[in-house]
């Protein structure tokens, strides 16, 4: 259970690192990337970042190898930020996987919608009945 500076640490690194991923990297084979969320351990010296990507595995792999060669740059930047943290984190960057499996299980449930209901059996005539 994170702690509510955790969380507040979290959500100040979350919105600082979709800035600077949106306006200063550069790199062209980065995706679409969307910063989901952060978790800081306790101590606040090592911080998951957690990513969706528009795209396959290969647009989120290369996004995920654009993100871990732009981490120090990216921490770089969070200092010139000012932010007021005795120790700046180290990132290590995650795929979140959280979007695809909605949509893949949106997409199973749309998919059952569109079927046709299975035949219903013929009602017994009672108990008695035999064939």
């Amino acid at each position: 259970m994170r702690s509510q500076r955790q969380e507040r640490v979290g959500q100040l690194l979350r919105e600082e690192i979709s800035r600077i991923v949106e306006r200063e990297l550069k790199d062209p084979r980065a995706g679409m990337i969307t910063i989901t969320d952060v978790e800081v351990t306790p101590d606040l010296r090592h911080a998951r970042v957690f990513f969706s990507v528009y795209g396959g595995d290969e647009e989120a792999r290369a996004t995920l190898e654009v993100l871990e060669r732009a981490a120090g740059f990216i921490r770089g930047e969070l200092a010139k930020e000012h932010l007021r943290l005795r120790y700046l984190p180290e990132l290590e960057f995650r795929r979140d996987e959280s979007l695809a499996r909605g949509a893949r299980i949106f997409e199973l449930l749309e998919q059952v919608k569109r079927e046709p209901p299975p035949p219903e059996d013929p009602p017994d005539s009672g108990p008695d009945s035999t064939p």
